[in-house]
């Protein structure tokens, strides 16, 4: 009798198991997901700001990619950006729109060569704070953010006055003072050369190649003042130009000179180049980072210092005529 009971409870729920739906909804109902990227430099008198918006259909997402309509917002934006010195608003510009052509096949899998930016001119301090207010006028969703400028900083080595030198088989020094609201340190050397045709002299070109020394130094914090010092091989030197310069026996080249790019990061742009690096250990998933409120994104401050046009001791010059990596370049 038991086992009876128990066929006839499975004719009962095998109609109950097929009716059960085999579908499963990847994509979740469509949401106003607002994406910005902005980076504000006070040396700069152009700023522009990326605000698109995310996508999601059914099919490849790649192809979805290449449209701008998948991105961009159909109406334009409302987006302000607003000076404050502490509780005091200094200025408010009212930001217009630019389609920028020279975007290259490569750069991302989005639609190329135009892309739609937001853009104001205005003069920044870095002792002042800026909000980003943007409000879509279609829905009222408003999205916001703000940022801190970076403050000048003091770079003691190299010195702007002083030829440089790259003895090989020594390391050269880079002594700077952490800038106030910066975290994050690259230093770049740019070396500037001049190049003509051993068949025709007339025929010159000036020439210039970066190296990025390092692109990860970070303070201890963002009040600044902290001594900050790197050393790297001069050996270095002469090995990036044999591999990013190459032989041409019908040119001769001569050394100019060389500069030093220092570009800081603040706080909020150093966490998130820390978690969208990519993560070489076992746990490979980071947590999202977003300083953008009611969207997604980025809104933050770099600046760039430059100390150019460092002369050569006839040392160097000499060297690389010589050295390993560099005598078959025609200095």
């Amino acid at each position: 009798m038991r086992n009876y009971k128990l066929i006839l409870l499975g004719i009962i729920f095998i109609p109950v198991l097929y009716s059960c739906k085999k579908e499963l909804k990847v994509n979740a109902d469509w949401k106003d997901v607002t994406v910005v990227y902005g980076l504000l430099d006070q040396i700069d008198t152009i700023h522009y700001i990326k605000i698109t918006k995310a996508f999601l259909g059914s099919g490849d997402a790649m192809e979805f990619a290449k449209i701008p309509d998948s991105s961009n917002y159909p109406d334009k934006l409302d987006v302000q950006v607003e000076e404050w010195n502490g509780s005091t608003l200094l200025n408010t510009w009212t930001c217009d729109t630019v389609t920028i052509h020279n975007k290259e096949a490569g750069d991302s899998i989005f639609y190329f060569p135009d892309q739609l930016v937001y853009y104001f001119r205005g003069d920044l301090s870095s002792e002042n704070q800026y909000k980003l207010n943007i409000t879509n006028k279609q829905t009222g969703k408003i999205v916001s953010s703000q940022t801190m400028m970076i403050y000048p900083f003091t770079i003691e080595k190299p010195n702007s006055f002083l030829p440089v030198n790259y003895v090989p088989g020594l390391k050269v020094e880079l002594k700077w003072y952490s800038a106030k609201n910066g975290k994050r340190y690259q230093i770049a050397l740019r070396f500037h050369y001049l190049e003509s045709l051993k068949s025709d002299t007339s025929q010159k070109s000036f020439n210039a190649i970066d190296w990025v020394i390092f692109s990860n130094i970070q303070s201890l914090n963002n009040q600044g003042g902290e001594l900050l010092d790197y050393y790297f091989p001069a050996d270095g030197f002469y090995s990036f130009l044999g591999s990013h310069i190459p032989v041409n026996p019908d040119v001769n080249r001569a050394a100019r000179s060389v500069d030093y790019i220092f570009s800081v990061a603040s706080d909020d742009l150093n966490t998130y180049m820390e978690v969208t690096e990519p993560s070489y250990g076992i746990i490979q998933e980071r947590p999202a980072f977003s300083n953008i409120t009611n969207g997604i994104g980025l809104f933050s401050s770099r600046t760039v210092v430059l100390i150019d046009s460092l002369r050569l001791r006839q040392e160097t010059l000499d060297q690389l005529r010589v050295n390993q990596y560099t005598k078959d370049l025609g200095f």
